[in-house]
């Protein structure tokens, strides 16, 4: 008998600390803000995230990431990634959130929190615009070669329509080895493309020669976080009164829904 009671006043202590246990465990909200900061994976990918000539991060993700984390009551560090180990950095808590133009593909709404589309966007061919005609198609270029961002949406984009590609480590660098003739076209965003590409950019010489994919952009964090239905709440509040929009004509962007 007095072992029977020893076991079930175990079970119960067991229980209790169990119980109290679960109850101690934080939120991701909570988590980030016992730390105070929260961290945000990007890359340098214009007009979503650059540089100003004073050497800090601004665009239309970095103004809108720092406007919502304030809403949050949270300072926020810009931690540049390698884009093909976002989801890595991610789960591994070097970073709590990915926010960069990030195409919502089925990998990464299998592998993360995504919040509802924001901005929309495209995969688009880049080239020498001496060498565009009207009407191009993907087979017309087929015999091309493209440079791609390891792990982005257009390297996706560019292995569907059965391109030949180098894989680099930015958009940029992608836009940089057309521009010295080592790849004689590259996949990225369309946002990109719009901001960097023709009359009064670095390269005024290369154009959008055809879409290859729509999409939209969303931002990630960790499985079963609470702040993205936080985060998604503030930008239906920022579509309301205005202000997502006069950001988006600021950049030159099209938001989604």
């Amino acid at each position: 008998m007095k072992k029977t009671l020893a076991l079930l006043l175990a079970a119960l202590m067991l229980a209790a600390c169990m119980a109290g246990c679960a109850k101690k465990e934080k939120t991701d909200y909570e988590t980030v803000k016992a730390k105070g900061t929260v961290v945000v994976g990007i890359t340098d990918f214009a007009p979503m995230d650059y540089k100003d000539d004073s050497g800090s991060w601004t665009g239309f993700d970095a103004e809108l990431a720092q406007k919502v984390f304030a809403d949050m009551d949270l300072k926020v560090e810009f931690m540049e990634i390698d884009w093909d180990n976002k989801i890595l950095e991610l789960n591994s808590g070097t970073i709590d959130c990915v926010w960069n133009g990030m195409t919502l593909t089925d990998e990464v709404k299998n592998s993360m929190s995504c919040t509802d589309p924001y901005v929309l966007n495209a995969q688009v061919v880049v080239m020498d615009s001496s060498k565009i005609t009207d009407g191009m198609t993907a087979d017309d270029v087929k015999g091309l070669t493209f440079a791609v961002e390891a792990g982005s949406a257009g390297d996706s984009a560019a292995s569907d329509a059965g391109f030949t590609v180098t894989q680099v480590s930015s958009q940029a660098n992608a836009l940089m080895e057309v521009a010295a003739g080592t790849s004689d076209a590259c996949v990225i965003d369309m946002t990109m493309a719009k901001a960097m590409t023709g009359a009064g950019t670095s390269y005024e010489n290369l154009a959008v020669a055809l879409e290859l994919t729509n999409e939209e952009y969303g931002i990630g964090f960790r499985k079963d976080s609470d702040m993205t239905a936080m985060v998604n709440t503030l930008l239906a509040k920022y579509r309301d009164d205005g202000s997502l929009q006069k950001l988006a004509d600021k950049y030159g962007l099209s938001l989604a829904g």
